[in-house]
């Protein structure tokens, strides 16, 4: 992460580096990814996020897209997903 923080154009306001949640839909299908750090507006809360985020982003995006597609094709009643990777515990 850069050291400098970048600013808003639009409210000339430093942005803040925190957690984001980014959501994307095609062809009926919604993913949402939670937790994603990008640069952030405090004004209105627009997200910038690093290029290797967004590579991140894409691959993962595009992964769960082709599971979506495939789960959908089988006509299974389970149709809302949660994965996390990492040391979150689900009780």
């Amino acid at each position: 992460m850069n050291s400098k923080k970048p600013r808003c154009a639009l409210h000339n306001t430093l942005k803040e580096w925190r957690p984001t949640t980014f959501e994307y839909g095609e062809e009926g299908i919604s993913v949402r990814i939670s937790n994603i750090p990008a640069w952030i507006c405090p004004a209105d809360g627009e997200a910038s996020f690093t290029p290797e985020i967004v590579d991140e982003i894409i691959v993962t995006m595009s992964e769960l897209f082709v599971s979506a597609k495939r789960a959908r094709k089988r006509r299974t009643v389970l149709t809302e997903y949660i994965v996390s990777v990492g040391e979150q515990h689900i009780a």
